[in-house]
């Protein structure tokens, strides 16, 4: 087996020397997701509501050319600028995993690139 790079256009252009994701035999690792829009390679500035929303579907896009989706996530990392806004990024993240969540870790960091509010990253299964 050997490392594979995972690259769409569905999803933001990595902003340095790094990657969308990678694969390694059946498991997919993501890059920290930021809430910024593919077509436009800018922060959608919304607000955590839609700024963790767009993460969230940027991770799926990277997962989806992968041959993989959100069900299939086992592990997820969350970072956020503030830890006042964990509520309402909970009902974000439960929309996009309902049913049968994967283990999660949230952090509250001190700065994200770019100044976002949230970042996340996923590791899956194809």
């Amino acid at each position: 087996m050997k490392k594979e790079i995972i690259n769409t256009e569905n999803a933001p252009a990595a902003i340095g020397p790094y990657v969308q994701g990678t694969s390694f035999g059946d498991l997919i690792f993501t890059s920290g997701q930021l809430p910024i829009d593919p077509d436009t390679g800018k922060l959608i500035n919304g607000g955590i509501t839609e700024d963790t929303r767009q993460a969230l579907k940027n991770v799926q896009a990277i997962l989806l050319s992968a041959g993989s989706d959100l069900d299939k996530v086992l592990k997820a990392t969350v970072y956020i600028k503030d830890m006042a806004d964990f509520a309402e990024m909970n009902k974000v993240y439960e929309d996009f995993f309902s049913g049968n969540p994967p283990a999660r870790t949230c952090f509250q960091v001190a700065k994200l690139p770019l100044d976002a509010i949230v970042e996340v990253e996923v590791i899956a299964h194809k």
